[in-house]
Parts: structure tokens; sequence; C-alpha cells
């Protein structure tokens, strides 16, 4: 019987996987459709991955654009102010673009340049102009949706439709980030969010909810739509349509990207709701590993996966700061298999720094290694997606191992989840038992730790190649 994913891997999974979504997708920004794949035919495992960087603004491999920089306000504001503060969140804009925000988009930036309080700028930009109906407010909305999800549905539409009011003039920006927010609200309760929008268009304002119901059709694809994805309908649109027909968080990523167009905002939307959904143990590592960025006006921190996760704890309500890694007993790296080699947390920081370190704890702050990556793999029985997350981490082993890098597996203690790794990769690579793989690595490993009962149980249902080992 699987076991129920804890809401907090959701929580997580819903933030970071909005930011890896916006990183993901902003090399491809504006381009045709078709050019991630083109690029990225197959999965890239190694050394470089899909987090590659560059695009308009030449950002750095796993760097967030404006998308995450204005969600990063939206939750402070919240987690300072202790709740919605309408003002003091636009003032964070404003401080945000006056601080040289370089892709803010242009309706945004109108309204946050104009100089008019906070109550009535958008307002006044939509009586003006007439267009308002842009992704912009939905890209950022996020952290709202995880804030508000505790306290219902009406508080929390009520919500997202006031946070998008103070960009967008246009309701139907503020109706799509309210139907976002249910359908977040609903995945992090554990339930289907494709299930819940029937009910959820019951309680769009009745002037917008045939449009909306249009476009979260079971039937609608993207190609159906009649303006380009930097307008909200499409945008949300796209991101529902690729988590129907996408069974993992790597697939749906694929299909919002390949789409082109305004890449990092539909990646973003669809990351925050797949990752709701899917938890922070169906992203990849090798994409989580890396994000990270600053908030220009507030560019003294620099963010990263273990402020992102501690930020998502705090939104659902038990505060949380960035982990401080307990000291280890320095089990020094020892090579235990061919080209693979363990230690314990404070053996692996000190190791030398050609080592790929694969973390299977949290660690703090990073090594400083070129290549460390971060499984999610908790100690315990909470791993609702265990398999999944061994399976990531012995690919990504392998794809290290084939470009010649000797690879450094460890956790807190380098007992029981480094343990695991390590017989399962035996497992895969030369074709043990179970049984076998464990004496195997307990001759080389002394550190073993066999505790963990459902580390057995996802050792035995692994398959097992018959192949030869890798080195």
């Amino acid at each position: 019987m699987p076991r129920p994913m804890p809401r907090d891997q959701r929580v997580a999974g819903a933030l970071i996987g909005s930011a890896v979504g916006d990183a993901l997708g902003a090399p491809f920004d504006f381009g045709p459709a078709g050019q991630f794949s083109a690029r990225f035919p197959t999965e890239a495992r190694g050394v470089a991955t899909e987090m590659c960087g560059g695009g308009s603004v030449d950002r750095e491999p796993g760097e967030f654009t404006d998308d995450t920089q204005m969600a990063l306000l939206v939750a402070a504001s919240l987690v300072e102010r202790d709740g919605l503060d309408e003002a003091d969140l636009f003032d964070r804009f404003r401080t945000w673009l006056r601080a040289g925000a370089p892709d803010a988009g242009n309706q945004t930036r109108a309204v946050l340049g104009s100089g008019r309080p906070w109550d009535v700028a958008a307002a006044e930009h939509f009586a003006r102009s007439g267009h308002a109906a842009g992704n912009g407010s939905l890209m950022r909305t996020t952290p709202a949706a995880i804030w508000f999800a505790r306290s219902g549905t009406e508080a929390t539409m009520d919500a997202a439709r006031r946070i998008s009011a103070l960009t967008h003039g246009d309701p139907s920006a503020g109706e799509g980030c309210a139907v976002f927010h249910e359908l977040v609200r609903v995945a992090l309760d554990g339930g289907d969010p494709l299930a819940a929008i029937p009910a959820t268009l019951e309680l769009v304002t009745p002037e917008h909810r045939g449009r909306w119901a249009t476009v979260l059709a079971q039937d609608w694809t993207p190609d159906q739509a009649t303006e380009s994805n930097g307008a909200v309908w499409p945008t949300l649109g796209s991101a529902v349509w690729a988590l129907r027909g996408a069974s993992d968080f790597a697939t749906l990523l694929r299909r919002v990207i390949d789409l082109g167009g305004d890449t990092d905002t539909v990646a973003a939307v669809a990351g925050g709701l797949a990752g709701a959904m899917l938890g922070i143990a169906g992203i990849p590592m090798r994409w989580t590993s890396v994000v990270h960025g600053r908030v220009p006006g507030y560019a003294d921190k620099r963010w990263d996966l273990a402020d992102l996760h501690a930020l998502a704890m705090t939104l659902d309500g038990s505060p949380t700061n960035r982990h401080v890694a307990a000291r280890s007993a320095r089990i020094e790296p020892r090579e235990v298999l061919p080209g693979v080699w363990a230690a314990d947390l404070d053996g692996a920081r000190i190791s030398a720094r050609d080592f790929a370190v694969v973390s299977l704890c949290r660690t703090g702050e990073p090594f400083g290694h070129d290549v460390q990556r971060y499984a999610y793999l908790t100690d315990d029985d909470a791993n609702s997606e265990l398999d999944a997350v061994l399976a990531d981490v012995l690919d990504d082993i392998a794809a290290l191992r084939a470009e010649g890098r000797p690879v450094l597996v460890h956790c807190h203690g380098g007992a029981s989840r480094t343990g695991l790794v390590l017989r399962a990769w035996l497992r895969r690579t030369a074709g043990l038992s179970a049984a076998e793989a464990t004496a195997r690595v307990l001759d080389a490993w002394p550190y073993l730790g066999l505790w963990n009962d459902s580390f057995t149980a996802a050792l035995d249902r692994l398959p097992r190649s018959t192949g030869a080992a890798s080195g």
C-alpha cells in the first residue's frame, strides 16, 4: 500500500517546482515551439543538465527570473506582515522595479512606474489601455496559494484576486489566479486538482466563467488558444493541459517549454501546480540542486534550494529557518565500489573538489564542489516517492560515472541512506540480489546501517541488471 505523501513535501514541491520551472524555461523564452527538445532530445543528467542558463538576460544555469523574484516579494510580505498587506506588497514591487529588474513585464512596469497609489494604479491603467490580462500576476502567486490554502476556498480565492489587482486591473487575471489558488489548495490537501476544476469554475464570477471553462476543458489544447501564452488564459490552460498529459514532473516541464513563447512563466505556473501534486521528491534533483537567484532591491540575499525549502514551510504555518547541519563524525571518503565513494556529512564536505557529490541529507551550506546534487530522502518511513527518488539518484550516478567523474555518496552519518544507494547501485550494475549487495557493501563499508525496513523493501523492489558493473 503506497504511503500518503506528507503535506510538507507537497508544499515544498509547489514553491520549489515553480522556481525550477521558471529557471528551466528562461533560456527558451519567446523562442519557437520545440526548442527545448531540439536542444535536449534526451535527459541531460551529467555535469551539464537542461538547466543551461543564457537567454535574453544571459542568466546562470538554474537562475530564476522576475517570475520567482516577484513571488519571493509576495512571500516576504505575507510572512513579515503576517497576512496580506496590499500597500506593503505594492511598495515592495516598486522597490524591486526601481532597483533595475531587467525583465519586468510591460504591464507590470507601467503600473508600478506610474507613481499612482497602490489602490488605483492598476485600475487606472486598465481604464486607459483596456489591456491588463497578462500572466504577470499568475506567475508570482504560488507563495500566496500556499499561505492561504489553510484558510479554505473562499479566503484563498479572494486573496488571489486582491493580489492580482495590484498590477492587473482586468478581473480576468484575478479569476485565473483564484482558480490556480484553489487547485493548489486541493493538491496540498492530497486531492486531485484536475477533478476539482468543475467545482472551481462554479466559483468564478459569471461574466468570466465561460472563457475560463473553455481553456480548462478536458479536450482543450494550446493550439486552440486565441491569444499568445503571454496572456493569462492560455498560460493556466497550458499548465493544466500539460498536467493532464504527463505522468511525471520532467515530462510536464518538457511539454510546456516546448510550446515556445512565454516559456519561463508557463513553466513556473505548471511547475507550481505539478509540484503541489507530485511533491518535492518528484522533481529531478539535477534541477532542484542548482535553482537560485537574487531579488533586485533586496539583492544582499542569494536564494537557493535550502532557502526556498525553509520559506515553503514558513508559508504553510511552520516558521522555519535555513537548515544548519549538525556536525558528523567526519568519516573520510572511501572508494566502496569502482568509481563510487562514500563518506558521512563532514567527510564529504572536506572532500576533494573533483568529486561529483550526491547528498542524501540536508547539508546547510553547499560544499563548494562543481557538482553537488541534493536528493530528497529522509531516514524514516515517510518517503512516499522512495522508488522514484532512488531511480533519480541511480540515473544521475550512471550519467556522472559515464563522463568519468568519481561520485561521492553521503548522508549525515554515512549509514542508512548512503548504504541504500550503494546497495541499489550494485543491484542495478552488477546484477546482485539484495542480500548479495548488502553483504558486499558491508564488507567494504562497515558503517552500513540496516535499521530502515522501508529501505530494505525498496531495495527488494529494485530491478537488478544482468550486465557488468559500471566503472
